[in-house]
């Protein structure tokens, strides 16, 4: 962890508290930042080392989104049977798994399988993991706490950005077991790390203070679209960013590599900033700054040659699919106040994100496939979503979307 995330830490809790966020670090960083954003540079690998065809390594990538929706739906119910600890362990040795079987590239339905797999643990590793150590972090503090946690996906973006080219030159197979390894360490280092015996309690106290809170909030109601939107406006960036430069652009496969490195670069700074961010300003105003950022950014993707220019905006890019969760989350604790609530709303805004991005996947790679690999056609299309997004945030006035929920008595 750089040193801003660990004077992020040092300032938020004590000591134990600290291994608590580190523990979701861990988690974020396998569950999504590799597990998800590692494919995105071995996609050029894969395609010339003839594992799969292209159309059938864009599909592999969406099945992973897929997964991320699933794992989203069924977090909560096994968190119910197992505990949160114990399905947040699982999913981190399913990562892991899922990692060492990419090693064997037996059939696109072997793949499909384990990139689904990996998704489901990134899906219910972000539903359950908020939940289980923000509680133990005072409430002024927990957008900076969250974004600590959810730095561990730029980590990984950044990660992937250098050790898989490193890895890659030792071949694809030592590739998917390096990641494998890195997977395990990881699970291992932090399995005593998780909370114990808290999360119960929390389910509890909110179980008692259900029934006062019927009504649905409409600023969460707002953020469930416009985190859905968002979602939509991720992917080709996600998915496609190295092949654009790689082979879009004919600028080869270490150029490609490179921009991933900025796109990474990005990815680290999003998580705290954001999450400093929703704490200075408040989670809507945030959510304004980094909505307009990110248009003008995905606009220059869509529409620039120059690889400076491209490179910049792919560094304001990168923050974004990391940085926006901790803003979401802020989102929802700063309409609703009671912890049994906001796990309940957290939720549904995860399925939100995930069904849109899983729909966005598979209809993004039949635009591509159906275009001849015309990628600045996605970008554009990327762009119109989060214009749209960001629409919604200045037309609809904090007036009409009332008071934020108070804690029940």
């Amino acid at each position: 962890m750089n040193n801003f995330s660990a004077s992020t830490l040092n300032a938020v809790s004590p000591p134990r508290t600290r291994w608590y966020i580190f523990a979701g670090f861990a988690a974020s960083l396998v569950s999504i930042g590799l597990a998800r954003f590692a494919y995105t540079p071995l996609v050029p690998a894969l395609i010339d080392a003839r594992w799969f065809s292209a159309s059938n390594v864009v599909f592999l990538a969406a099945a992973n989104l897929a997964g991320y929706l699933l794992g989203a739906l069924i977090g909560h119910p096994l968190s119910r049977r197992l505990s949160s600890v114990a399905t947040l362990r699982l999913m981190m040795v399913v990562v892991t798994l899922a990692f060492a079987a990419c090693a064997w590239p037996l059939s696109v339905a072997w793949y499909f399988v384990w990139r689904l797999a990996s998704g489901v643990a990134g899906g219910a590793i972000m539903v359950l993991a908020p939940g289980a150590i923000l509680p133990h972090v005072p409430r002024e503090r927990r957008g900076v706490a969250s974004g600590a946690i959810f730095l561990g996906i730029g980590i990984g973006i950044a990660g992937s950005g250098t050790i898989v080219p490193l890895l890659l030159q030792s071949g694809l197979r030592t590739t998917w077991l390096g990641l494998a390894v890195i997977a395990a360490v990881l699970t291992a280092t932090t399995w005593s790390a998780w909370p114990r015996g808290q999360a119960g309690a929390v389910a509890d106290h909110g179980a008692q203070s259900t029934a006062v809170a019927t009504r649905v909030d409409r600023g969460v109601l707002l953020l469930y679209a416009q985190y859905g939107l968002m979602a939509m406006a991720l992917v080709p960036t996600m998915v496609f960013l190295v092949d654009f430069v790689a082979r879009g652009l004919g600028a080869g496969a270490h150029m490609g590599a490179l921009i991933w490195v900025v796109y990474g670069g990005g990815a680290i700074v999003g998580p705290p900033v954001y999450g400093w961010l929703a704490d200075r300003l408040g989670a809507r105003r945030a959510l304004r700054v980094a909505l307009i950022a990110q248009a003008l950014a995905v606009g220059v993707m869509a529409y620039a040659s120059n690889l400076v220019w491209l490179a910049m905006a792919t560094a304001i890019i990168g923050t974004f699919p990391p940085g926006i969760v901790p803003l979401a989350l802020a989102r929802v604790h700063e309409r609703i106040h009671d912890h049994h609530r906001q796990s309940e709303a957290w939720s549904r805004a995860t399925v939100s994100f995930a069904t849109c991005q899983a729909i966005a996947g598979y209809a993004y790679s039949a635009i591509f496939t159906a275009s001849g690999g015309a990628h600045r056609l996605l970008f554009a299309i990327a762009l119109g979503f989060l214009l749209v997004a960001l629409g919604s945030e200045l037309v609809v006035p904090e007036a009409y979307l009332g008071r934020s929920r108070q804690p029940a008595l």
